[in-house]
């Protein structure tokens, strides 16, 4: 299944296309009733949960059930460019305005602050000189589309075993 916080997202089109359902939470709700989420995940069997643009904070009490289950995925090297507001392209203009040369992703476990969990996996990308946002932004999605579905699938071989 698919939850998003916000309506109207593409990913939302792209899962009822494939016939997989859907449902908008957002923010303000998981804040205030957290069961209503954790109720909807237990309806729809879900045992395993990857975010990718998610950007409300996780209620605790969700993270604590899907403690080793949650798996999200970063636009830099943590701990490096983590923590509130630091996603898409606030992360680029960091790394850019700090005068990096290299930057990359990060996936990890989810807990109950912000880009804080377990690393599972990095990689790393040069910035070249004259980089910009948009060419930044352009090779680390490549890495997310190439590196997460393995990551994901790797994490769910070894809930099996």
């Amino acid at each position: 299944m698919l939850v998003a916080n916000k309506p109207g997202i593409g990913a939302i089109a792209h899962a009822k296309a494939h016939g997989i359902p859907t449902e908008v939470v957002p923010g303000s709700v998981l804040k205030s009733t957290p069961e209503q989420l954790l109720k909807m995940l237990h309806h729809h069997r879900i045992d395993f949960i990857a975010l990718a643009g998610f950007l409300a904070m996780v209620p605790a009490e969700v993270t604590r059930e899907f403690s080793g289950r949650m798996v999200n995925i970063h636009p830099a090297l943590l701990p490096d460019y983590g923590g509130k507001g630091m996603y898409g392209d606030h992360v680029h203009r960091a790394v850019l305005s700090d005068g990096r040369t290299e930057t990359g992703i990060t996936i990890h476990y989810v807990n109950e602050v912000y880009d804080d969990g377990e690393i599972i996996f990095q990689t790393k990308t040069p910035i070249d000189p004259g980089e910009t946002l948009e060419s930044l932004k352009a090779k680390i999605q490549k890495l997310e589309h190439a590196n997460y579905p393995k990551v994901i699938e790797s994490c769910l071989k070894k809930l099996k075993s």
